[in-house]
């Protein structure tokens, strides 16, 4: 399976594997699972740190260069095809981050990992809810 790590996901399962569920910790520590990460989510990082929601002891760079040489993530890259597909995304509310993490699983076909039941009950959207 290929599965799009929401940034809350992806944060957890490396400051705080206890969020995780059962079923998604086994999912993402099976290594026949592909594991997938958008810029857009690195973003989101660096907001949660800016605003000091998250404290990393290290600059966000040094931080994610270290966590991407450590687990292997494959990038979920921002192209005009994604965007593009985020104008066709039909979601609750109006948050961009999930907009483009939506647009980003259908174009490359990818189950998306989440906790946000806004995004869970989403039309159109393979996901693997955490709960």
């Amino acid at each position: 399976m290929k599965l799009l790590l929401d940034t809350h996901i992806w944060l957890w399962s490396l400051l705080d594997p206890a969020g995780l569920s059962r079923s998604v910790a086994g999912a993402l520590a099976d290594r026949d699972n592909e594991l997938w990460l958008s810029p857009i989510s690195v973003w989101e990082l660096g907001v949660l740190v800016a605003k000091g929601r998250i404290f990393l002891g290290v600059p966000v760079a040094d931080w994610v260069k270290q966590v991407m040489s450590k687990v292997p993530l494959k990038e979920a890259t921002l192209t005009h095809e994604v965007a593009l597909e985020t104008l066709k995304v039909e979601l609750p509310h109006p948050d961009p981050a999930d907009r483009f993490l939506a647009a980003t699983a259908r174009v490359f076909d990818l189950t998306l990992v989440t906790a946000d039941r806004r995004l869970i009950q989403a039309k159109g959207l393979k996901v693997l809810p955490n709960r």
